[in-house]
């Protein structure tokens, strides 16, 4: 079956339709999928009735009023929270009994739920790990995904597919690399939105007022990212080219050198890597 034949036979059942879930939705819809091939479970009466009338999807109510259509390939999107993945995965777990071998996908978004607690929680082994970030609300996100050998190449291709609809979408090949993968993308928006922070105010104590400060940080980031994303080379040979020796860019550098921003920022991201680690070693214990 070609992958457009998958897509199209495919049916995705959300849990949960939060922001994640509206921001998959609304790409997958705009990227070739139909609303009648999507679904939510919403507890949430007004915001199941909102990404109705937005969308079009089938609202459920409950997850014991899920009933999958096994002439489809289901696939379930966990989004949720990751401290409420257990007690939904086991209530979910009933209704995958029943299911037609191999069962539906299962794609995990919440951060730091491992897959030998996924799949011992659900009881069910198809199961893809995801950690994607917040540009993905806007389309322009980045995700990280893992699965193991119960994932066949076609179970693949859709989890790649659902994610691209927000962005973009990368694999790792061991699961430890997640942690990784949050550590650099899935933190990474809060860096970022840090550096801005800092230019802008360096801009306002230097004179500027604060609407220009901070459109000028805004669009240098911007633009930069944008050189950077255009070139093959590496950032280093990138910022070489635009550092004139004994110019205002060098004492700028020279200074973050002297600070050590580099060994700094390799820490804080080694921090957020170990945190995550923590995170899914506690997630794991119930």
């Amino acid at each position: 079956m070609s992958t457009q034949q998958t897509n199209q036979n495919a049916h995705i059942t959300f849990i949960g339709g939060g922001n994640m879930g509206r921001a998959l939705i609304s790409g997958l819809l705009a990227n070739g999928f139909e609303a009648k091939q999507l679904s939510v479970v919403e507890a949430n009466a007004s915001t199941g009735l909102q990404l109705h009338q937005d969308f079009g999807v089938q609202i459920i109510g409950a997850l014991d009023q899920i009933a999958f259509d096994f002439s489809k390939n289901n696939v379930v999107v966990m989004a949720i929270k990751p401290q409420d993945f257990n007690v939904v995965a086991k209530s979910l777990s009933a209704k995958l009994k029943h299911a037609t071998a191999p069962g539906p996908l299962i794609l995990s978004i919440a951060a730091g739920i491992r897959l030998k607690d996924m799949s011992r929680w659900l009881d069910h082994e198809r199961c893809v790990r995801a950690m994607p970030n917040t540009p993905a609300l806007i389309g322009k996100g980045i995700t990280g995904l893992f699965a193991d050998a119960a994932v066949n190449a076609s179970d693949r291709a859709l989890a790649e597919t659902i994610c691209n609809a927000v962005g973009q979408a990368v694999w790792v090949n061991e699961e430890k690399l997640m942690d990784a993968v949050t550590a650099v993308s899935g933190s990474g928006p809060a860096y970022v939105f840090a550096f801005l922070e800092a230019m802008q105010s360096s801009g306002e104590k230097l004179g500027l007022d604060a609407a220009t400060a901070r459109k000028l940080a805004y669009a240098t980031l911007e633009g930069a990212t944008q050189l950077a994303h255009n070139s093959d080379e590496h950032a280093g040979v990138l910022r070489e080219r635009v550092t004139s020796k004994g110019g205002t860019t060098a004492a700028a550098l020279d200074m973050l050198k002297q600070l050590d921003w580099h060994g700094a920022l390799e820490k804080a991201i080694d921090a957020a890597s170990q945190r995550g680690k923590a995170m899914g070693d506690e997630l794991g214990k119930s």
